[in-house]
């Protein structure tokens, strides 16, 4: 269900943004979950969308492109530090 929850918004965006030039995966799941990523770009090549299995199943740090290398929307992976934001904006309110 979370995967295809996923897929019904990226084509709705798709749709209202008349194309897309990126999908991003981020934070917990979408930096470490393979099976969700395939899933949700699963059959979604009409809006360009092709996803490198290989290099979905291949963990490196920084910024990933699992695109195949003909597709021309990108699929990336942008890792988050969800706890160093919440640290900061917690600083932010104390101060």
């Amino acid at each position: 269900m979370c995967a295809y929850r996923v897929r019904k918004h990226i084509e709705a965006y798709a749709a209202v943004l008349n194309g897309l030039e990126a999908v991003i995966f981020t934070a917990g799941v979408g930096e470490n979950n393979a099976l969700v990523r395939r899933l949700a770009c699963q059959d979604l090549d009409f809006f360009g969308i092709a996803l490198d299995e290989a290099k979905n199943q291949t963990r490196t740090p920084g910024i990933r492109d699992l695109s195949q290398p003909t597709c021309r929307t990108r699929i990336l992976v942008v890792p988050t530090n969800e706890e160093l934001k919440i640290a900061r904006q917690c600083a932010e309110l104390l101060k």
